[in-house]
């Protein structure tokens, strides 16, 4: 069920994905959802932004800090898991989804705590290739621009490509010294 919601706030965001559209895609009726979510669509997207957010937490932010790994393996790992997220560049962001129009409103403080898990995973991998603090958050930073910015463009130029030399480019921005 949240994957079809996630998918149509991907595609279209909160303030465009109607009710009738996320009971279609679940195949329930209204009623139900709103059984199941009685808040509505704003419960029903805070359940797809923590869903999803326990993902990247499991796969991407833990392995990047999993100490019992080198950093070239936690780096490559966790970038290996953010292609997944993103199905190699052809799967825009629910961050940016929910940064538009009234959902950056109702959804800034996940938003805002998940962009900060985001640069603290990449600090540390920064940190394990010993990189001073205050570089590797600056890394860690252009990081996750670079990450959301090649999203944006791989979708409007439609060349996913665009993605996976950015993933490519961060892995040589810690590992080329």
């Amino acid at each position: 069920m949240l994957n079809g919601f996630a998918k149509l706030f991907r595609e279209k965001g909160y303030e465009g994905t109607s009710l009738a559209e996320l009971a279609e895609a679940t195949g329930l009726k209204k009623a139900s959802l709103y059984h199941r979510f009685p808040k509505g669509k704003e419960e029903m997207a805070k359940a797809v932004l923590l869903n999803v957010n326990n993902w990247v937490e499991e796969h991407v932010f833990n392995t990047l800090t999993n100490e019992l790994l080198t950093p070239e393996e936690r780096l490559k790992n966790g970038l290996q898991y953010i292609k997944k997220l993103y199905d190699n560049g052809n799967t825009p962001c629910l961050l940016q989804a929910f940064s538009m129009q009234s959902g950056i409103n109702i959804f800034n403080q996940l938003i805002n705590d998940s962009m900060s898990y985001w640069v603290d995973a990449f600090t540390n991998i920064g940190l394990a290739f010993d990189l001073s603090q205050s570089v590797a958050k600056e890394k860690a930073t252009q990081v996750l621009i670079d990450i959301q910015g090649s999203l944006i463009v791989s979708r409007g130029c439609n060349n996913p490509n665009i993605f996976i030399d950015t993933l490519n480019k961060i892995e040589d921005i810690y590992t080329k010294k």
